[in-house]
């Protein structure tokens, strides 16, 4: 039992689940759980306990079995208790503190990363303001290579996203074509396809490779299609770059979503077997988002926040590319509005970076959602402030297959404009010998390049 006293009022929480819980800003989906404060002074309350908490709780105290979830059994026999030792001492209010410390520098944060769990990173965030979370998300720096370097201080990458309703080559050529003439796509070049037979997901990585290899350009493909389907393909001679996969916090979300980590496992071996990178082996991409354990009813009873974070346990084991929390999607029964989406959008981004994630967001809603473009631009310039490694860039911000809004190519051409953010490297290049960069090394598409006009089907 955890408990604390503000005024003449007694608050108690039940366990270290029901005291994360109770801390946890009010979003909808903890709302729908019923696992939210039932008021704000005794979310007040519940953020005095958890600040006053040590931080060793977590390694003694569950908020899922350690025998009935691999998850669990993941976050503790991985835990670095090296890398913990200089923070091991600190509460959770003591470690917020020390990470907005001139202490907590970018090698003293990559060092700590494997010594943080999923809980104390959630844990801080819940008592940490929006510009507490940017700052301390600002000084983490997480690095990943294949064909190219993402996430190097500075720099602003962008999954190109060319997204069709009927994975119509036309469409999906002439989107990609319009991404990369406004410098996206060296995140990835991603498309989420309309159905995930073997047979699509062959033609769409097929095209890809073609037009990649003809421009000849530094980045990487992948159609997010399901592990077992890029399995498949790998077996079959695919040129497969990225394995994609949804993860989630709990062995029961995930078992919901058809996968387990041995099955992760086996894909990120068959896809290092590939040698497809050049510069690195990063070859798994993975994306999440608060509420899908809970519209799963695989949560056990934790807040949206918390789990999410486990997700990040998840993908850490895999040693990633690319992780994006695809944050307002799920829709208004998990977060809201815009103030619940910007909210989740930089908890996410600040517990992915703490633990060592090369963390994306996509900073969307669905049209039923009390949210518009407004706060997407709003998330977004916070986002890049914080150091984000990557955004979405979808045509005019509007994915007609998935029908959500998100962020467009010229969103990011805007961040990169006024946050002095640039390409990755290798990507930087490859845009100034197209002739797309002007003298100020600013993206300025002229007229559209012979050799790309010549990849438009006919």
């Amino acid at each position: 039992m955890y408990g604390a006293t503000i005024g003449a009022s007694r608050y108690g929480f039940a366990d270290l689940k029901d005291l994360l819980a109770k801390a946890s800003p009010s979003r909808s989906g903890d709302r729908l759980a019923g696992l939210t404060a039932e008021s704000g002074e005794e979310r007040v309350a519940a953020q005095f306990a958890l600040a006053d908490l040590p931080l060793t709780t977590f390694l003694n105290e569950a908020v899922v079995p350690y025998e009935t979830d691999e998850v669990t059994r993941l976050i503790v026999d991985s835990h670095d208790r090296t890398a913990f030792a200089p923070v091991s001492h600190l509460t959770v209010g003591g470690l917020r503190d020390w990470l907005l410390s001139d202490a907590a520098t970018t090698p003293v944060l990559t060092a700590l990363a494997p010594g943080v769990t999923p809980e104390m990173a959630a844990a801080v965030s819940k008592i940490s303001r929006l510009q507490d979370l940017m700052v301390m998300a600002a000084k983490c720096s997480v690095v990943t290579r294949f064909r190219n370097t993402i996430g190097l201080p500075g720099r602003l990458s962008v999954r190109l996203q060319p997204n069709h309703p009927t994975d119509d080559a036309h469409g999906i050529a002439a989107s990609i074509l319009d991404g990369l003439l406004l410098g996206s796509g060296d995140a990835v070049i991603g498309i989420n396809p309309a159905t995930d037979s073997p047979e699509r997901t062959h033609a769409l990585l097929s095209m890809l490779e073609e037009i990649r290899t003809r421009l000849d350009i530094p980045t990487q493909s992948c159609v997010l299609a399901h592990v077992t389907t890029t399995l498949e393909l790998i077996g079959k001679g695919s040129p497969v770059d990225l394995v994609f996969q949804s993860i989630a916090g709990t062995q029961a979300a995930n078992k919901s979503f058809g996968i387990d980590l041995a099955l992760l496992k086996e894909a990120r071996a068959a896809a290092l077997a590939l040698g497809r990178g050049t510069v690195g082996s990063n070859v798994m991409y993975f994306e999440t988002g608060q509420g899908s354990a809970l519209s799963a009813n695989a949560h056990h009873g934790i807040d949206q926040q918390t789990v999410e974070a486990r997700a990040y346990a998840v993908a850490r084991a895999f040693d990633p590319l690319l992780v994006n929390t695809v944050v307002g999607f799920i829709g208004p029964e998990y977060l809201y509005d815009g103030k619940q989406i910007t909210r989740a959008g930089l908890e996410d981004h600040f517990c992915g970076k703490l633990m060592g994630l090369p963390m994306g967001v996509d900073v969307c809603y669905t049209n039923h959602a009390e949210a518009d473009q407004d706060d997407a631009d709003a998330l977004l310039a916070l986002l890049v402030a914080a150091g984000v490694n990557f955004v979405m860039g979808v045509p005019g911000a509007d994915d007609v297959m998935l029908g959500y809004q998100s962020t467009s190519f010229h969103d990011a051409l805007a961040m990169r404009d006024l946050l002095g953010r640039r390409p990755a490297p290798e990507f930087e290049a490859w845009l100034q010998r197209q002739g797309l960069m002007d003298s100020a090394n600013r993206i300025r598409p002229g007229e559209l390049p012979a050799r790309f006009r010549a990849l438009l089907p006919a």
